[in-house]
């Protein structure tokens, strides 16, 4: 085989260097759409769409372990506020 040139290389490694970003962006395309399916197992329409967005930015911005650790401290069921306990005043035993 006989030796390139170095604009054939370099012509060579452009062309490779394209085809990677292409490949790149094809696989984070996937993988988005892989997340976004998971979407609907949520019950996402108890958050605005602002409310939603805020939350996936700062859960992508801190990291994940960081918000799941911010969260965990959180009750698990959240849907139903309970009112806070009524304070009885302690009866003198006197």
């Amino acid at each position: 085989m006989p030796k390139m040139t170095d604009r054939e290389r370099l012509a060579d490694l452009e062309a490779r260097q394209r085809k990677m970003v292409e490949e790149v962006e094809k696989t984070r395309q996937a993988l988005r759409g892989k997340y976004a399916a998971i979407v609907p197992e949520f019950a996402v329409e108890n958050l605005t769409e602002r409310e939603f967005r805020d939350l996936l930015v700062a859960a992508i911005r801190v990291g994940g372990a960081a918000a799941i650790a911010a969260l965990k401290p959180l009750p698990d069921n959240t849907d139903t506020a309970k009112p806070p306990a009524k304070r009885v005043p302690a009866t003198s035993m006197a």
